[in-house]
């Protein structure tokens, strides 16, 4: 699987709000529904705040449903490890054979850490339930 490293700075972030709101195709074809498979996710500490997250899933429409799949299970595994938030440090992504995979780091912590990639693990964890993906 060849990786590609994610990372998205804050104009690239808003680039594609901005993209997301652009009109439907010209041609008329109906996009297909999605219906994506998630295919677990498995946590590793590497260190006493450092946590690697690597999930596996099919039908993603890209990169960004299967970072999303890995924000949800690092938000989840934040809880259970009795912390509240966590930051986002870097992911890894490949796809083969329409199985698409990110590779993870984020740290835990009890109060917000510092940088502009945080993440309110309790929030999260809701969000993640509402679009009905799944954190384990």
């Amino acid at each position: 699987m060849a990786y590609r490293h994610l990372s998205l700075p804050l104009s690239l972030a808003l680039a594609g709000g901005a993209a997301a709101c652009a009109p439907a195709a010209e041609d008329g074809a109906a996009q297909a529904p999605f219906a994506p498979a998630y295919h677990g996710v498995e946590t590793r500490l590497l260190d006493g705040d450092l946590v690697n997250v690597v999930v596996r899933m099919e039908g993603a429409r890209g990169q960004e449903d299967v970072t999303r799949y890995a924000k949800c299970a690092a938000a989840q595994y934040t809880l259970i490890r009795g912390y509240g938030f966590a930051r986002h440090v870097r992911t890894n992504v490949a796809e083969e054979g329409g199985v698409w995979q990110a590779d993870a780091v984020y740290t835990i912590s009890p109060a917000l850490p510092r940088g502009v990639q945080t993440i309110d693990a309790e929030v999260a964890v809701a969000n993640c339930a509402d679009e009905g993906i799944p954190t384990v």
